[in-house]
């Protein structure tokens, strides 16, 4: 299957290119750190530290293919792991409240929710 074409980063003034995300590696690291500083609520922030990372990646480990491209027949690697009732609603890191996902599946979904995006 053919890959997509490249995309110059989204960043101000950088001429790199991107595969997948809209910014190239260096400055999706800026603009993670920008959105989890000043966008996210920052109680949050201490429900998403090292405990969550080993969680998800433990549950990445279990489950490396999208759950929401396995329904449709697609086998697509998993990125994310997406809460299905989110901690700001008091869900909890659970197996069962616990998805994998690919980036698109978990924009998609986030966004209807409008969790992040509001």
């Amino acid at each position: 299957m053919p890959y997509k074409p490249k995309r110059p980063c989204a960043y101000p003034g950088c001429g790199r290119l991107s595969e997948r995300e809209q910014y190239c590696a260096e400055h999706q690291k800026v603009m993670d750190k920008q959105y989890n500083q000043y966008q996210r609520d920052p109680k949050s922030n201490k429900r998403y530290g090292r405990s969550w990372k080993r969680i998800r990646d433990r549950y990445i480990k279990l489950h490396p293919l999208c759950e929401e491209c396995e329904k449709q027949g697609k086998l697509m690697p998993a990125e994310e792991v997406h809460h299905i009732l989110p901690l700001s609603k008091g869900g909890g890191n659970e197996k069962s409240n616990l998805m994998a996902l690919c980036k698109s599946c978990h924009s998609r979904i986030t966004a209807e929710s409008g969790d992040r995006w509001g």
